[in-house]
């Protein structure tokens, strides 16, 4: 029933509005990624496809296998057939991260990722982000030179200083981080710099990052103070809503005044 010409508002309707407000909410401050290798490779090679190929995008099946299986510019380089790769692919989308489309008259179904920089969520990269990204999901782990070198068809970067402030950027996000430093290799000059998409870091305490103890330090507590407060406002507004409703309620009652 609606309560009032005015508003056009139901019970229902905004109760619904802000319990969706309320899980927008808890979804954005918990949003957690983590894709297993196959996921990273088919998630990694969609993002690299639509950049460098975009006349072919978005890919079939075979064209999506083909991709993960490339010998260059992989590492590992896998050897998947269509049937894991098929698999994968429904997983990412039961995940929303991959969506199929087909064009007017074709009988090939062809995929598409809806990981980021998409109307249908909230994770937004720049360029060199993105071209960071796509290269660390298919190579591992990597040096700010070789990031440099390697997303040179993806993304522009003026030099090695340009690479190590995107990275930085990348570990240092609000809603991330998305990178992180390995320790340095003895003998090795350079660090490297891995994604934080596929939980690696948590499953070997040899790739604990440097900067773990600062960057991570005290993040759960600062998400749950910030839902705590989420909560506490939203709960606010659910009592001025409900307080208004019961007022407009008594207000359409038989015999209340207009």
């Amino acid at each position: 029933m609606k309560f009032s010409r005015d508003t056009g508002a139901t019970n229902t309707d905004l109760y619904t509005s802000c319990y969706i407000r309320f899980c927008y909410f808890v979804w954005s401050t918990f949003v957690d990624i983590r894709l297993t290798p196959y996921e990273a490779r088919v998630i990694g090679s969609l993002l690299e496809k639509q950049r460098t190929t975009p006349e072919h995008y978005p890919l079939s099946l075979n064209a999506l296998t083909n991709a993960c299986n490339q010998k260059s510019s992989r590492d590992p380089v896998m050897d998947l057939d269509e049937v894991t790769v098929q698999k994968t692919i429904d997983d990412l989308k039961k995940l929303h991260y991959i969506s199929e489309k087909s064009g007017f008259g074709s009988r090939v179904t062809k995929y598409q990722h809806r990981f980021c920089n998409t109307e249908f969520g909230t994770l937004r990269f720049s360029d060199q982000e993105l071209g960071i990204v796509c290269v660390l999901l298919l190579r591992g782990p990597q040096t700010p030179g070789e990031l440099r070198t390697r997303t040179e068809r993806l993304c522009k970067f003026q030099d090695i200083h340009e690479v190590e402030e995107t990275l930085d950027q990348l570990m240092q996000r609000e809603d991330g981080p998305f990178v992180a430093k390995l320790p340095r290799e003895p003998g090795k000059r350079e660090v490297r710099f891995i994604h934080l998409f596929d939980g690696a870091l948590e499953m070997s305490g040899a790739a604990t990052p440097e900067n773990s103890a600062t960057a991570g330090s005290g993040t759960n507590s600062d998400r749950m103070d910030q839902l705590e407060q989420i909560v506490n406002a939203l709960r606010d507004e659910v009592a001025t809503l409900k307080a208004r409703l019961d007022r407009m309620s008594r207000d359409q009652e038989p015999g209340s005044s207009q």
